[in-house]
C-alpha cells in the first residue's frame, strides 16, 4: 500500500528513522565487548580517577575482532542505501555484510590497531620525554590524524570491492592523501555531529554511528566515481589519439609509452587483478 502526499512523506520519514536507528543499534550491539572498555575510560577520564591502562589495553585486544567487523557491517548497510537499494532489509544485510567481510575488516583491525599503538605511543615518548625532538612528535600527530581518516575509505573499500586486504589498506591511505577535502569533509560531518550528539545523547543509540558511515561512504563514492571517470576519459583521448596518429616515428611511440603510465599513476589507485566491483554482489 503506497502512501501520498503529506501521509506518504511522514511514512518515509518513519521508514527512514527505523533503518537509521536499527543498524546503529546492531552496531552497538557488536561492537559492545570494545564500547565498554571505550566508556570505562571516558568515565575514568570525566572523574580524574588517574591512569587505565586496562581499559586501553582491552581497546587494543577487543577493536580488531568487534569494532572493525561491526563497522565492516554497518558500511554494508549504508552502501546499499547510497546506491539506490534502500528497501532491503536492514537485518539481514548487516549479518551478511558481518560474515562476508569479517576476515578482511579483522585484519585490517590488526593492522590499523598496532600502528595506531606504536604511533601513539612514540607521539607520547616525543613530546614528553624528548623536548628537543618535539618537531617529530608533532609528524607523528598529524600522521596519526591522517591514519584515522583513512578508516572510512578503508571500510568502504572493504564492503564495495572485492581485492586483497593489502590493496584496500594502501589504496585506502593513498585516496586520503590525494584526495584529502572529501575524507575530511566526513570528518568535519562526525564533529558536528558528535556536538549534536551531546546535546542529545539518544542519538548515541539511534544515529550518530549511522550516520557517520552514510556521510563517509556518499564522499568515498563520489570521490571514486569521479576518479574513475577521469581514468575513462584519459584513456579515450589516449586512444583517439593514437587512432588519429599516422605511423608515428619510434622517438614519438617512445615518448607516449613514457608519459602515458605517468599520467595515470597520478589519478589511478593501484589495482588488484582479481578485484571486483561489488555492485551487484
Amino acid at each position: 500500500m503506497e502512501f501520498k502526499g503529506v501521509m506518504g512523506g511522514l511514512y518515509r520519514i518513519t521508514e527512514w528513522i527505523m533503518r537509521i536507528s536499527g543498524s546503529n543499534l546492531l552496531w552497538l550491539l557488536c561492537s559492545s565487548p570494545f564500547l565498554f572498555f571505550l566508556l570505562t575510560k571516558v568515565l575514568f577520564i570525566l572523574n580524574d580517577l588517574g591512569n587505565d591502562p586496562l581499559s586501553l589495553y582491552g581497546m587494543a585486544i577487543l577493536a580488531p575482532f568487534t569494532l572493525f567487523p561491526a563497522t565492516a557491517a554497518l558500511f554494508t548497510v549504508v552502501r546499499k542505501w547510497v546506491m539506490g537499494e534502500a528497501d532491503v532489509s536492514v537485518f539481514r544485510t548487516y549479518f551478511k555484510g558481518y560474515k562476508e567481510n569479517y576476515k578482511q575488516s579483522m585484519i585490517g583491525g590488526i593492522f590499523y590497531t598496532l600502528l595506531f599503538v606504536v604511533m601513539a605511543v612514540d607521539y607520547s615518548v616525543y613530546m614528553s620525554k624528548m623536548q628537543n625532538l618535539q618537531m617529530i612528535g608533532i609528524i607523528m600527530l598529524v600522521l596519526l590524524i591522517l591514519l584515522f581518516v583513512s578508516m572510512f575509505n578503508f571500510f568502504s573499500m572493504v564492503v564495495h570491492y572485492h581485492m586483497k586486504t593489502s590493496l584496500i589498506i594502501k589504496n585506502a591511505i593513498l585516496l586520503t592523501v590525494i584526495r584529502p577535502f572529501r575524507a575530511f569533509t566526513t570528518v568535519a560531518g562526525a564533529i558536528v555531529l558528535i556536538f549534536i550528539t551531546a546535546r542529545f545523547q539518544w542519538l548515541i543509540i539511534f544515529g550518530t554511528a549511522s550516520l557517520t558511515a552514510w556521510l563517509a561512504f556518499v564522499n568515498f563514492y563520489a570521490t571514486f566515481t569521479k576518479m574513475q571517470a577521469q581514468i575513462a576519459k584519459m584513456n579515450e583521448e589516449s586512444a583517439a589519439a593514437q587512432a588519429g596518429a599516422a605511423e608515428p616515428d619510434d622517438d614519438s611511440e617512445k615518448e607516449a609509452e613514457a608519459e602515458t603510465p605517468k599520467l595515470e599513476s597520478e589519478h589511478a589507485l593501484e589495482e588488484d587483478p582479481q578485484s571486483k566491483d561489488r555492485r551487484n554482489p
